[in-house]
């Protein structure tokens, strides 16, 4: 086998998984867990603004209790 051969079989190779990965991705059974973890992001900003805002509610009763 020469090298252009060997270049020629590498390529074969390269060019399928191309092709699997690309049909593995746009399958109907991974659209699910692809739409839940493109939307993960905006979960995660709900998490934050929910936490940000019991801290916010954390500080001003420890604030109203100093006060007393």
């Amino acid at each position: 086998m020469d090298y252009g051969t060997l270049r020629g079989l590498v390529a074969l190779l390269i060019l399928a998984l191309f092709i699997i990965i690309v049909v593995w991705s746009y399958s109907k059974k991974r659209k699910d867990s692809f739409d839940d973890v493109a939307n993960s992001i905006f979960d995660e900003d709900k998490v934050d603004t929910a936490n940000k805002k019991r801290a916010i509610d954390k500080d001003s009763k420890q604030e109203t209790n100093n006060n007393v």
